[in-house]
């Protein structure tokens, strides 16, 4: 694996919210590290972990390589996507360690921005 065929596997993952997909790019013992939430080892975590963006609609990853080498490298990433939830949002507010905006009853559900750098090392 390299970071081109991670990235483009990523993607496919994330716009199609398949945890199995995503769990798929890893190696069975592989670990995945979002921050600021805790580090994700082997299948069982990743597919689990994976599983919230399926609170997530009209998702749009998109992504540029910064840096590839053999066995690793780094991309940027921007993903957008359409809160689906009450839950996803208040997810989201505990994760970034924010209050929710505030919000009139009725008011619809924020498309959100996630912006991110990927860093990845591959063995075999």
């Amino acid at each position: 694996m390299d970071i081109e065929s991670f990235m483009q596997g990523y993607k496919a993952a994330w716009e199609a919210r398949d945890a199995q997909a995503f769990a798929a790019l890893f190696h069975p013992d592989g670990q995945y590290h979002n921050t600021p939430f805790a580090v994700q080892r082997g299948r069982d975590e990743l597919v689990a972990y994976w599983r919230r963006v399926e609170l997530q609609q009209d998702v749009r990853v998109d992504y540029d390589l910064l840096a590839s080498e053999p066995g690793r490298g780094i991309a940027h990433w921007h993903v957008t996507y359409q809160v689906a939830s009450e839950e996803l949002f208040a997810i989201w507010a505990r994760s970034t360690g924010t209050a929710l905006p505030p919000r009139q009853p009725g008011d619809p559900l924020p498309r959100m921005v996630l912006d991110g750098v990927l860093h990845a090392r591959f063995d075999g």
